[in-house]
């Protein structure tokens, strides 16, 4: 039996039929693609790596801003920011949010363990991304006993990463959050990094 490659052709040879490839992703399934795109290209972002025993080490791999304007909004329409992270054993987010930003998680060596509303899962290497929406909390830590690094895509940009204190028991719907701090602000007692 044909396919239909072999009936009709292939598509992919007459490009000027395919619509053009966005610069920028503006979806939360173009964003999961360039978290692998970055991931799969280790070169870019392996000799980067640096290890810190005091704090957990992050370095911004890419920003971009949103649209400013009526022409720019069709090239940028949500403006983001990749960040590298690395983790020693032991080192962890404490628990938090990311304020009006969505997010994509992925591991890029080692294992991360997050404990979230729907309870603890490990994310390995390789694994599938985590995606979150605004105002998600959760805390991100490595139990495991080798450093891990960790890639991370914040749409819009993240301005803000609020920390969050353990609940003591489980709040009331309709309970108020905690107050958000702004990124860049006089850091608040136990405000962390990205």
């Amino acid at each position: 039996m044909n396919s239909d490659v072999q009936i009709a052709g292939d598509p992919l040879a007459l490009p000027h039929l395919l619509p053009p490839v966005p610069a920028h992703p503006a979806t939360v399934a173009g964003f999961v693609g360039l978290a692998r795109a970055i991931a799969a290209d280790r070169a870019s972002w392996a000799p980067l790596v640096r290890y810190d025993a005091t704090t957990r080490w992050y370095h911004r791999l890419r920003t971009v801003p949103g649209s400013t304007g009526p022409g720019r909004a069709a090239q940028v329409p949500v403006g983001y920011e990749v960040w590298l992270l690395s983790w020693l054993p032991g080192q962890g987010s404490g628990r938090h949010d990311h304020g009006p930003s969505s997010g994509v998680l992925t591991v890029l060596e080692g294992e991360l363990t997050e404990h979230g509303p729907g309870g603890t899962r490990a994310l390995p290497a390789g694994g599938r991304e985590r995606v979150f929406a605004p105002g998600y909390v959760h805390e991100v830590v490595n139990d495991a006993l080798v450093p891990a690094v960790s890639l991370h895509v914040y749409f819009p940009g993240l301005t803000e990463m609020p920390m969050r204190p353990r609940p003591r028991h489980r709040p009331a719907a309709g309970t108020p959050a905690a107050p958000r701090t702004a990124l860049g602000a006089a850091p608040a007692p136990g405000t962390a990094a990205p």
